[in-house]
């Protein structure tokens, strides 16, 4: 297996080169390894550790600063997390002012401390949850440069993704916990202060000892390369000085998070030709929510195989579920999710943070700035999981989706997906535009290109983007390579605007033997446009018209007929029916593929028409 997931990542660095020179762009990106030796006080929650960072400059640019992220300082009163939740009119309600209310020992900080560039002393200055450096002397293109510091921390109480003693007192959730250098990319710094959203990291190898008392069980992002020297002290013995320290090493990722618990049953499943799955849950769990844990394992084979099949390989040896956290947070190689849940729910939030392994740890997107790329993208592919694997109803969510999408729509507190994840002015407009709007992104996409080209694009988006940073065009250019339509339209509609789609089905007017059908389109957005015509006889049939700026359509079904194209600008379109009896109804969009905010204009009848006319 280790051989298979090391020519991935040689073939998926040779395809960043081969697509940057086919596109004639100079694509590149920064890597960093981490070598961390951490020691955790499981007593006081605070640790210490060393970090060694071997940063090489890949971009184009001579860097005189770099900045590093220290995101357990956002769990202290007066944070940016704690003021952003208590000002924000409807709040995380894992958060509202509990940050506020934290006491000296529950809150959370990082310090660095002696801080060196190939062993000179740096300058540095803490914003926040950000660690600014002045270099000693600037990286240039091409170079390599040592950073080597102390660092010490406390852990927070569990209030965000992070911290210890959860609401289902697991002790340690270890996410976003040690000094991570921020991305450099063909935008700049992304120095994002921690507010409770979303990342963006360098692609790297990471190596971690981790000492730790010794009754506590580690699962996490990384292989563990001293097995034979964990020796787990029983949880019943009194405290003693015994610890483990469990080493790891991680390839090719872009975070390392970890959770400790000594309570942990520790469940494993290989998959044939396949990774291994570990499951880590609680013990003092009820009876029901263990068996829930249990029966979870072949499940999460197949949705493993799911994503696999329909995305790419999962490229690593090892996938952790791990009981932590406050819901579910993707992470590299494992998740962290509440483990107090129904079947249906612990199904559905595991295969939602599974699915976040190709989208966004695999094409690894900046979160903040293209939240949809990762959560919507998720959220329609977990659903296509779910409906295959546990028979989940993909129509059922989707009319709920859609609806959920058109109320934001009505409300007027939609923004722009383009809209930085921090800057939502309502939560529920970030989850609606992320989620929902995401999802249905892709949902449009497979009906504007077809099934097909739509299955060609994934594999094409995987085999060009994993291990890199892709960007919202990088992936609809990948759509437009495999259907050989232009889609920049859409692209731009429906994620940098608030334009929405709206089509009405206008007349049905008598000319001579034939009919004429005079469609309108009211919202700006455009759309290709399905319409079923059904005839007294109770026959029907089907009509596609294309829009001009595709420059293509679709493939249909032969019994389809194929209109002239619909230039934007023109706001009705008209066409003839040959049929020799009346037609009864006339439906845009009958599977309501379309995100049209007005579903009561779609469909007309003769009937209707005829009284619209007098």
């Amino acid at each position: 297996m280790k051989k298979n997931v090391i020519l991935l990542i040689l073939i998926f660095g040779y395809n960043s080169i081969f697509f940057a020179q086919r596109n004639s762009v100079n694509y590149w990106q920064q890597h960093v390894d981490y070598v961390m030796d951490v020691t955790m006080d499981v007593e006081t929650f605070n640790y210490k550790g060393t970090q060694k960072i071997v940063y090489t400059n890949n971009s184009p640019d001579t860097l005189n600063k770099v900045f590093f992220h220290l995101y357990f300082n956002a769990f202290q009163p007066g944070s940016e997390m704690d003021i952003r939740s208590r000002t924000i009119s409807d709040p995380d309600s894992r958060v509202m002012n509990r940050i506020q209310k934290l006491s000296e020992k529950d809150q959370g900080y990082l310090v660095v401390s002696d801080l060196t560039q190939d062993g000179r002393v740096l300058a540095t200055t803490v914003a926040g949850t950000i660690l600014e450096v002045t270099l000693d002397h600037p990286i240039a293109p091409g170079e390599q440069t040592t950073f080597e510091m102390n660092f010490n921390g406390q852990v927070p109480l569990n209030v965000r993704r992070s911290g210890k003693k959860s609401v289902e007192d697991v002790a340690l959730s270890m996410a976003q916990w040690y000094p991570k250098l921020a991305e450099y990319d063909f935008e700049g710094w992304h120095a994002d202060p921690y507010i409770g959203r979303e990342f963006h990291g360098v692609w790297g190898n990471f190596e971690l000892k981790l000492t730790i008392d010794g009754r506590y069980i580690v699962g996490g992002t990384g292989y563990l390369q001293n097995t034979e020297d964990i020796k787990i002290i029983p949880k019943s013995k009194k405290r003693n000085k015994k610890t483990n320290t469990w080493h790891f090493i991680a390839p090719n990722v872009h975070d390392f998070t970890w959770a400790a618990d000594p309570d942990y049953i520790h469940d494993q499943l290989q998959i044939d030709n396949g990774p291994t799955l570990h499951f880590y849950y609680k013990n003092t769990l009820e009876e029901e929510y263990k068996k829930h844990w249990q029966d979870l394992q072949s499940i999460t084979e197949k949705l493993m195989e799911f994503f696999s099949e329909n995305i790419g390989p999962y490229p690593y040896e090892q996938y952790s579920v791990i009981q932590g956290g406050d819901g579910g947070m993707e992470y590299g190689m494992c998740t962290l999710i509440t483990g107090k849940r129904s079947f249906s729910s612990l199904v559905g939030v595991t295969a939602h943070e599974l699915a976040h392994t190709w989208f966004q740890f695999l094409m690894a997107t900046n979160e903040s700035k293209h939240p949809w790329m990762d959560e919507g993208f998720t959220e329609y592919i977990c659903t296509m999981a779910e409906a295959e694997v546990v028979g989940v109803n993909e129509n059922k969510y989707f009319k709920n989706a859609y609806k959920r999408y058109t109320d934001l729509v009505l409300s007027g507190k939609e923004q722009s997906q383009s809209t930085h994840a921090d800057r939502y002015h309502y939560n529920l407009a970030y989850s609606i535009s992320s989620y929902v709007k995401g999802a249905i992104f892709l949902r449009q996409l497979k009906y504007i290109i077809g099934e097909n080209a739509f299955k060609k694009t994934l594999k094409k988006y995987y085999d060009l983007w994993a291990f890199k940073h892709p960007t919202p065009n990088d992936f609809i250019r990948c759509a437009e390579l495999a259907s050989g339509l232009e889609l920049d339209w859409y692209l731009t509609d429906w994620t940098k605007t608030n334009n929405t789609i709206d089509y009405a089905v206008k007349s049905i007017e008598k000319k001579g033997q034939n009919k004429e059908i005079t469609l309108e389109r009211i919202g700006i957005m455009p759309m290709p446009i399905e319409i079923e015509v059904t005839f007294n006889d109770g026959n029907k049939k089907r009509f596609y018209i294309p829009i001009q700026m595709m420059r293509g359509e679709k493939p249909v079904k032969k019994s389809t007929k194929i209109l002239n194209d619909w230039a934007w600008a023109y706001p009705t379109y008209s066409f003839m029916v040959e049929y020799n009896q009346e037609i009864q109804q006339v439906i845009i969009d009958p599977e309501q593929k379309i995100a049209d905010i007005n579903t009561n204009n779609n469909s007309l009848s003769t009937k209707q028409s005829e009284k619209t006319e007098r």
